[in-house]
């Protein structure tokens, strides 16, 4: 199956579309969105596509001068050359930060750095792309498999986005780890004051959320946001009771823990 093709069945099932970004985005069922000049291409809890936006008039061969990986699909511009470089994941990763975070961070890492490498733009924020079922663009083929993060990583140096005191960059997928990241060390401490009912808590952590996403200089979709504060706001309520949060104390302040214990 060719990656247009694969590009059309991963699409979500009502994506934001739009054939001028001047008139707005618009929703639509997949059949009707999926005849739009640009698509959104990746849905609110799963990442199939790495999507890089690169402004310049050899961008469709730019990859190979920078010794990145090939692209399975680039959609350029006929009148300036700009593109939009698709790359397809083996494994869907996940957004939704109710699963493991560890494949995030890791592919958050590997965005950035071949961002970097293919000198992509850092405003774009990855909502919509250039349809490349849309006959508008040049659409090319250029790698017919999908990539496992581990193949990406070899044509980029992780050394510095590993670095334990670097946090992970306002970009892309780094976003939700930040969001998360900032969203649960408020709400350790926030559901304490209270004790609030899920409803209120819910709408405390949407708040919060909302608040952090946005000071992001590319701001997240509101449908991100509200999974990552649902998924907070599951796991906070559901693990922290005054009961619980009594024995975490106990468990974990012990004199001994606390180095009061005798030596």
């Amino acid at each position: 199956m060719g990656c247009v093709k694969i590009f059309e069945d991963y699409l979500p099932n009502r994506p934001y579309h739009t054939d001028d970004l001047v008139s707005g985005l618009k929703i639509n069922k997949k059949e009707k969105a999926k005849l739009a000049r640009l698509v959104q291409p990746n849905g609110p809890t799963h990442r199939y596509w790495m999507v890089f936006d690169l402004d310049r008039s050899n961008a469709g061969m730019h990859w190979d001068d920078v010794g990145a990986p090939a692209p399975n699909l680039i959609a350029r511009n006929p009148a300036n050359g700009h593109a939009h470089l698709l790359y397809l994941l083996q494994t869907p990763i996940r957004t939704a930060i109710d699963a493991k975070t560890a494949p995030l961070r890791y592919a958050a890492a590997i965005e950035a750095a071949l961002r970097n490498l293919l000198g992509a733009d850092r405003g774009y924020s990855g909502l919509i792309c250039k349809n490349p079922i849309n006959s508008h663009w040049i659409v090319t083929e250029w790698q017919a498999d999908p990539y496992t993060l581990d193949d990406l990583a070899e044509y980029v140096d992780l050394t510095p986005e590993k670095a334990k005191e670097k946090p992970i960059e306002d970009y892309g997928l780094g976003r939700n780890c930040m969001l998360f990241d900032q969203l649960r060390a408020w709400a350790y401490k926030a559901i304490r004051q209270g004790w609030p009912t899920y409803e209120q808590w819910l709408n405390a952590c949407l708040d919060r959320a909302t608040g952090y996403n946005v000071n992001f200089t590319t701001p997240l979709d509101i449908s991100e946001v509200k999974h990552t504060a649902k998924s907070v706001a599951k796991w906070t309520h559901r693990n922290f009771t005054r009961g619980t949060f009594d024995d975490y104390v106990a468990r974990t302040h012990t004199s001994e823990m606390q180095g009061g214990g005798k030596n």
